[in-house]
């Protein structure tokens, strides 16, 4: 006897249902996004850049072991290069061919850059009077500015660099740059090609104002320990599934502020455009980070996006439970879709067998969808693998009435007759 999942052509299934998608239920503009690239960024970059034991500087205890935590942080993240750049590998002319050469060479308009920096820094004036920021590297003195790498440095790079999204860390007390906020963001997913997260955005996270000590907390940096608690989620403060370096910002600001009992004033900069660099990109991505969507219209627009999300990762290969989420989203916004509780009963039974939540959701497509041959026929597939072999032949005979000339549904029977209701004349 052939398993029921080798009797039944399932590609084929998601094919009429690809037909069905297009022609149905998507303008051009939603089916398109079928095609559209899983992530948001085609690479993504980590420059970690820690000196504890200058050659001209004092030592700054626990700066090196500080980097690497932040420097896993970044890997746990998914990032797929994360340059460490220790002491003498910080060296000024390291750093400058870094920011000239390395990084303009390497980085693409669709990465994110993320570059982290602990050390020595100050703040002088330009020429004009104003404020001046600068970083220390491995082999420069405090107070030379010629030696050092300066904030106009950094906007200078960033302004040049191809990244989309672009995020200075940096571990010092230091000021050069007119501090102003993030826009919020209201993102609705990355089906929406022109949506927030394309924009370009240079952002900065700076642990201290000028001058400030940095405190310590059980003998480490305090702003690195709420660094790496906010990348490893705890900044998304909304829960939505996403973290945005804004909200990273936001919540290292808030915890320093409170743990240093207002000793430690971290500062968040918008340097340029109007994006948020995504740091973790929700698996409940479209699942409206703004206003839920309210009229009857809205919400089976809502539905049929849901629905087009979760088919493209069936189609893909991609994540099964995400598809199940999402099939189960698209429900609650319109619970009469049926081609939704068509697909959530194939993926119950094939995908995530679970053959209980299966029959329901088949149920309910027959009745939700009852033009489509595929709600019977996945009914008759689930009540054969449930050993309930005349509910399965009534299923798949009422399928038949549907689409007369639905070449699987015989093919089924036909093993149904001969493998289980032992019926030779019937097969």
């Amino acid at each position: 006897m052939l398993p029921i999942a080798q009797r039944r052509p399932w590609p084929f299934l998601l094919a009429f249902l690809a037909y069905s998608l297009v022609t149905t239920f998507c303008p051009p503009s939603a089916s398109a996004q079928l095609g559209k690239p899983e992530g948001l960024y085609y690479k993504s970059w980590a420059i970690v850049i820690g000196v504890e034991n200058y050659l001209l500087a004092p030592k700054i205890p626990g700066a090196i072991e500080d980097a690497k935590m932040v420097a896993q942080a970044f890997r746990q993240l998914g990032f797929d290069e994360v340059v460490e750049l220790y002491d003498k590998d910080a060296s000024v002319r390291r750093l400058q061919q870094t920011l000239s050469d390395f990084l303009p060479r390497k980085v693409g308009r669709h990465d994110r850059l993320v570059l982290y920096f602990v050390g020595h820094a100050g703040v002088t004036q330009d020429l004009a009077g104003e404020e001046l920021g600068y970083l220390v590297p491995w082999d420069a003195q405090m107070g030379n500015v010629s030696k050092s790498v300066t904030l106009e440095q950094l906007k200078e790079f960033s302004r040049r660099s191809a990244s989309k999204h672009t995020l200075f860390l940096l571990n010092a007390g230091v000021r050069g740059w007119e501090v102003s906020t993030a826009q919020p963001l209201s993102l609705e997913g990355r089906s929406a090609p022109e949506g927030d997260t394309e924009r370009r955005a240079v952002q900065v996270l700076m642990a201290g104002d000028k001058g400030e000590p940095l405190s310590q907390e059980n003998g480490r940096s305090l702003f690195v320990q709420v660094l790496v608690n906010g990348l490893s989620g705890m900044a998304d403060r909304n829960k939505n599934g996403w973290l945005m370096a804004s909200e990273v910002g936001d919540y290292v600001k808030q915890q320093v502020l409170e743990r240093s009992k207002g000793a430690q004033h971290p500062l968040f900069v918008q340097l340029e455009g109007e994006g948020d660099t995504v740091l973790i990109e929700g698996r409940k991505s479209a699942f409206f980070m703004g206003a839920e969507p309210q009229s009857p219209a809205e919400r089976r627009q809502a539905a049929k996006m849901q629905y087009e999300q979760a088919f493209a990762l069936l189609q893909t290969g991609k994540s099964s439970e995400e598809a199940l989420e999402r099939l189960n989203k698209s429900l609650e916004y319109d619970s009469t879709f049926g081609d939704a509780y068509m697909l959530k009963s194939y993926v119950l039974l094939e995908v995530l067998p679970n053959l209980d939540d299966a029959l329901s959701a088949a149920m309910l497509a027959v009745q939700y969808a009852p033009k489509n041959p595929d709600s019977q026929y996945t009914l008759g597939l689930i009540y054969e693998k449930r050993g309930q072999y005349t509910e399965a032949e009534h299923a798949m005979r009422e399928a038949l009435v549907v689409n007369p000339n639905y070449v699987d549904v015989y093919f089924s029977l036909g093993i149904l007759y001969a493998d289980e209701i032992k019926d030779q004349s019937k097969s």
